[in-house]
């Protein structure tokens, strides 16, 4: 595929990234040389300094045989301009990175469409959903749902009092023999651990599940934590990250908004009738403390800086807060998620970048998801027609060693299958690959 990424920030280099390893073709442009130098240097792409939006760039890189144009600079004009320009030169599909909530409704995203934006990609409003689903399954670190909810993906850290702690894989059933679940990955330290039935466990592992819905509940026992149902939820930052997350959470929680800059905390005071605004600095814990911190169930630091929101985070953990949720810029905090104390460490750009990278999959490809800090992709394909992927059971598919089959939707029905199970058509199908399996993946869902 040819593809043209504007904009080599965190989003377009991360995107370039992931493609760089399968040999695309990848032109990366750029107005700052500094940022377009250090993509050079680390991956295999044409790197361009300039206007991604100039008509006479797009030409100069041939956007008219362009199979993707991804734009994802800084600037929501830039973007739509970009994309626009390159749909009307004959690119086949435009992506553009928005800031506005307001172009995401179904009538706006129908109008950009007409004008040559096939998708609008929020970073900011794709984060606070990420954080809307973490408040509602709060016992666990990551969540991620396949077909509103069907199946569902979750992953948590063992601790020193967990069941599953010295346990091997292949007894997990043993401790509730009435519920379907699949250990589908391990994150040990930096290592990815495809489980195998003889795997023992380790304290601190974290590691993911893919459920039914309807068993998360005694998941969440299996695995030694506890359901706790959350009510109250300090939001620290009132940036337009914390105003989209509060935006998500009032109304089914009792919401309190941290900020420091008193005109702001005006402004925030106008826009939320049900959201609590208190004027206040992120380290003063002692103010903290006198606004309830205590009391809350979840906290989630939302400021620009990320040692802030750590920091905070951590010291709202001492103080009891059962779900902690921080902020950071900087991808490579995500890899310490699972040691540094903090439940869950977000990074909207990493989210905005996986979830445009699912328009870049070949074969039948419904949704895509990257785990935080774990070298590797889960994948929902769908079977869409009827060859020998139906007419033999996983144990007989050639599946990539590399890869696992973790659940499968059939219609209504959430299924977690075994070595006998066998595909049927139109099947979407759950798959958990490190990236050298991924490629063979692709072929066999063609």
């Amino acid at each position: 595929m040819k593809i043209i990424i504007a904009g080599a920030g965190d989003v377009g280099f991360h995107l370039a990234e992931l493609l760089s390893y399968e040999n695309q073709n990848i032109v990366l442009i750029d107005q700052d040389q500094e940022v377009l130098d250090h993509a050079s240097t680390h991956l295999d792409i044409l790197a361009l300094r300039g206007d991604s939006s100039s008509l006479e760039l797009l030409e100069q890189v041939n956007v008219g045989k362009a199979d993707l144009v991804l734009a994802v600079t800084t600037s929501e004009k830039n973007n739509l301009l970009t994309a626009m320009v390159a749909k009307k030169l004959g690119a086949k599909q435009t992506i553009a990175r928005v800031d506005s909530s307001a172009y995401l409704s179904e009538s706006n995203c129908n109008i950009f469409k007409e004008m040559g934006v096939d998708i609008l990609i929020s970073p900011r409003e794709l984060a606070a959903e990420e954080i809307s689903r973490l408040i509602k399954q709060c016992s666990f670190t990551d969540v991620f749902e396949f077909e509103e909810g069907k199946l569902q993906l979750v992953g948590f850290t063992i601790s020193d009092h967990s069941p599953l702690a010295n346990l091997r894989v292949g007894d997990i059933p043993s401790l509730n023999p009435n519920i379907r679940l699949k250990p589908i990955a391990i994150l040990r330290g930096n290592e990815t651990i495809i489980p195998e039935t003889q795997t023992y466990l380790r304290r601190n592992d974290h590691i993911y599940f893919i459920s039914n819905k309807e068993n998360i509940s005694e998941l969440i026992g299996i695995v030694g934590k506890k359901q706790k149902p959350v009510k109250n939820v300090m939001i620290l930052g009132g940036t337009p990250m914390g105003k989209a997350t509060a935006r998500r959470l009032e109304g089914s929680y009792n919401v309190t908004l941290i900020e420091k800059n008193k005109e702001r905390c005006k402004a925030l005071a106008e826009e939320f009738n049900q959201t609590l605004i208190i004027n206040g600095d992120a380290s003063n814990l002692d103010l903290l403390i006198e606004e309830g911190l205590q009391n809350m169930d979840a906290f989630i630091a939302l400021t620009a800086n990320s040692e802030t929101n750590i920091i905070a985070s951590l010291a709202a953990k001492e103080q009891g807060v059962y779900k902690t949720i921080a902020q950071v810029e900087n991808k490579e905090y995500i890899h310490l998620s699972q040691n540094i104390g903090v439940d869950t460490l977000i990074n909207k750009k990493l989210i905005a970048a996986n979830n445009i990278f699912r328009y870049v999959r070949k074969g039948q490809i419904e949704a895509i998801t990257s785990l935080y800090g774990v070298d590797a992709e889960v994948i929902e394909f769908v079977v869409n027609k009827k060859n020998f992927m139906t007419k033999k059971p996983l144990s007989k598919l050639h599946i990539p060693t590399k890869a696992l089959v973790g659940g499968v939707i059939r219609g209504e029905q959430s299924l977690i299958p075994d070595d006998n199970f066998q595909l049927n058509v139109d099947d979407r199908v759950i798959v958990f690959a490190l990236p050298e399996a991924i490629p063979k993946l692709e072929k066999l869902f063609r």
